[in-house]
């Protein structure tokens, strides 16, 4: 544990506050979308498989278990509790385009061949791009609201400061993941523009609008 990744984990943490807090305030799941909550209720599932059998440490655990109930927690509210303010219309990407080659990529890039690293292996190529039917719906629609805005900051920001985690465990630790490390540039860069728009407009108290 490093200043980075335990700072990344809380942004994490927060990203999945606000958005929960912006669903439950507001009482409309308006502007989020649905298909990224899939997606990442999978990648959390399929990563932490190994809650009950490979115990690191009791925070270890709690962040896992945080992160799997509070995916499901979203996809309820989502889909059942405020399920009528669903945009359904603009949240229109094919995920199957994305969780084929994944699913495809996971099974033949990865660090062993056993069903646990292949889950955990497809979960990292998975988070890479979970994003992006939430961009696609932003882009879509025109604009976001700030509070889903800032959602998407913290997020974008947890994999910015993995990224330093990564940099920080090989030059201190002599350790590195090249999938991992990878998986979160790829990341990162879809975040990129997401980024330049949130300071330029968000911050200075404008809406944010993405090109179509």
């Amino acid at each position: 544990m490093n200043i980075f990744r335990l700072t990344g984990d809380l942004s994490h943490l927060l990203a999945i506050i606000v958005l929960l807090v912006k669903i439950w305030k507001t009482r409309s799941c308006a502007g989020i979308s649905g298909k990224s909550q899939i997606l990442f209720a999978l990648v959390y599932i399929t990563r932490y498989l190994d809650l009950f059998t490979n115990y690191i440490s009791l925070y270890n655990s709690f962040m896992k278990l945080v992160f799997i109930c509070t995916s499901l927690a979203t996809l309820y509210l989502m889909y059942m509790k405020f399920k009528a303010t669903y945009d359904r219309n603009h949240d229109t990407f094919r995920i199957e385009f994305l969780l084929i080659p994944i699913t495809i990529l996971g099974l033949v890039v990865n660090h062993e061949f056993t069903p646990l690293e292949v889950l955990w292996t497809f979960s990292i190529y998975l988070e890479s791009v979970a994003i992006l039917p939430q961009l696609f719906l932003v882009s879509k629609t025109g604009e976001a609201e700030t509070i889903t805005s800032h959602y998407l900051m913290a997020l974008g920001s947890y994999r910015a400061l993995y990224l330093i985690n990564w940099i920080w465990r090989y030059y201190f630790e002599g350790f590195y993941d090249l999938i991992a490390i990878v998986a979160g540039i790829v990341q990162t860069v879809l975040y990129c523009d997401f980024f330049y728009l949130y300071v330029t407009r968000v911050i200075r108290g404008r809406a944010l609008r993405l090109p179509a």
